[in-house]
């Protein structure tokens, strides 16, 4: 079965994905750690913590001591993953992922959760829109976000093989199961879901599923579409951005600010190539409310309407 044909009626949360996979990678690597600041419950790491405790370190609501110690770590050889909020994963230890890791390029992972609007009712304090924009414009950092639970495990497997820095970024609430278990990734290299020549739609983490919906409302109208996953906001996956402009027509969609994130990312590429029309669709520049997360992605336009609706505005 094609990922277009799938149902997607299974669902699972991508922190999930986090959870199986270090386990399995850490009995596989005695070398990889993980620090908690006291939230393994919901970072999904209790299971690694029964099942490898030797390979575990709390340092309790300490977020900026975990990056500390995280890179002291990775000075003697060791591949700790930092598992936390994506909130205080990305703000709250800013400035120590950009002293202590990116700028020494140590390799140390940092494991998030609660991407985006997933954290929902826990309301805008707690919901990270701005979060893989800050890090990608640090230096050696790589930052990446799986649309699904299969996907992600295969980019969490590939995070600990490649050196230096690397975001991981997850849903707190579930998603739809889009590819096969089977399925391969790349880092940096976008997974095209389908081929097209009318418009390009470019889509990333949990609104994948959400492009997914509007791709095929599109198709049965007679509008060809070409539908990536960029699974990698950094390193940017330039030439997949550069086949879309072939298209001329593209459409970007994030749980993430429209600034910094995988639009603007999209926008720089268009604007060195000096072509091509982009339409960015994600949280307008605002921060979020205490609200459902289907609330909170209608509130800002993130929704297979608006996508349908903005792809045949610029095709007219």
């Amino acid at each position: 079965m094609s990922i277009m044909e799938r149902a997607l009626t299974v669902k699972k949360a991508t922190r999930e994905a986090f959870g199986d996979e270090i386990v399995k990678l850490g009995k596989e690597n005695k070398n990889i750690y993980v620090i908690d600041v006291d939230i393994a419950k919901s970072c999904k790491t209790t299971n690694f913590i029964k099942q490898l405790p030797d390979q575990h370190i709390n340092v309790g609501i300490a977020e900026q001591n975990a990056a500390g110690l995280a890179a002291g770590l990775a000075t003697t050889g060791k591949i700790p993953f930092v598992s936390t909020y994506a909130v205080f994963g990305s703000l709250r230890m800013a400035e120590q992922i950009r002293q202590e890791i990116c700028y020494p390029n140590l390799n140390v992972k940092i494991a998030c959760s609660h991407g985006g609007l997933t954290p929902a009712n826990d309301g805008g304090s707690h919901q990270a829109i701005e979060d893989m924009g800050v890090l990608r414009s640090f230096p050696n950092m790589t930052v990446i976000m799986g649309a699904d639970y299969f996907s992600t495990r295969k980019l969490v497997e590939q995070a600990a093989k490649i050196y230096g820095p690397v975001y991981l970024r997850f849903t707190r609430d579930t998603v739809p199961i889009i590819y096969d278990e089977n399925e391969e990734f790349t880092i940096g290299k976008a997974k095209q879901i389908k081929d097209g020549n009318d418009i390009a739609i470019i889509a990333n983490g949990d609104t994948v599923r959400l492009a997914l919906e509007a791709t095929k409302q599109l198709e049965e109208e007679g509008i060809s579409v070409k539908l990536l996953d960029m699974h990698t906001i950094k390193p940017l996956d330039r030439d997949a951005v550069v086949e879309c402009l072939k298209i001329g027509k593209i459409i970007t969609i994030e749980d993430h600010n429209i600034l910094n994130g995988l639009g603007s990312a999209v926008c720089e590429v268009v604007a060195e190539e000096g072509k091509g029309m982009v339409r960015r669709i994600g949280v307008q520049d605002q921060f979020g409310q205490s609200a459902p997360y289907e609330k909170l992605l209608e509130l800002n336009g993130i929704t297979v309407e608006n996508i349908v609706e903005t792809a045949k505005k610029m095709l007219n």
